[in-house]
């Protein structure tokens, strides 16, 4: 049985071969009167870094990440976050105090950093580790020049050597003050667990016949 044919159609103009070419034609002719319009428009080339002017950044560039130790809680919500471990951080817990971060919010602060470091020869500026700080203490600055052909520029340490040998002696002395404090409260504890043992009448003997 000879196979059957669909019968002839005229395809209308808005789908045809003509009309690809119309629109190619359009989008071509936009392309080139934005282009061409810059050729009346004032040269905006900024002289850098010939001439010591930067071009104006976003708020939100993401340059190079900086800490301010001051208001980090050692929460290290930036070190969970981050996705390829390029944030070290270890602390040391003493006393407990009230601060303001950088975002306007109230918050305690007990843990202080002993090492906060970072590697941004790995960072991807992907912003994951700045979101879920409760103060802001970690943030995109909007420097750039940082080009360097050594790989250890670019690994920053935000705690210098002598901050944290004074957290580290802090440390020691809050510690021997909590195992003093909880030395007493055993010692109490057990004093009053003597107490009624020693208070206790002894048993009355019987009586003669």
């Amino acid at each position: 049985m000879a196979a059957q044919h669909e019968p002839y159609r005229i395809v209308p103009f808005k789908e045809g071969y003509l009309a690809d070419i119309w629109t190619t034609a359009k989008s071509i002719f936009y392309g080139f009167s934005n282009t061409m319009s810059h050729l009346f428009r004032a040269p905006s080339t900024v002289q850098y870094p010939e001439v010591d002017v930067k071009a104006t950044l976003p708020d939100r560039y993401r340059g190079f990440l900086t800490v301010d130790m001051d208001v980090c809680i050692s929460c290290r919500n930036c070190e969970k976050a981050c996705p390829i471990d390029c944030i070290w951080i270890e602390d040391e817990k003493l006393d407990r105090v009230d601060i303001i971060g950088n975002n306007g919010k109230p918050s305690k602060k007990m843990l202080y950093p002993t090492v906060f470091n970072i590697d941004l020869g790995k960072c991807m500026y992907c912003g994951l580790c700045t979101e879920p700080c409760p103060t802001g203490a970690i943030h995109f600055t909007k420097e750039f020049e940082r080009a360097t052909t050594d790989f250890h520029n670019l690994y920053f340490e935000f705690v210098s050597p002598e901050e944290r040998a004074d957290v580290l002696a802090k440390s020691a002395k809050f510690k021997a003050k909590e195992a003093e404090a909880k030395a007493k409260k055993a010692a109490a504890a057990a004093a009053a667990a003597a107490k009624p043992a020693e208070g206790a009448a002894a048993p009355a003997e019987p009586p003669k016949s």
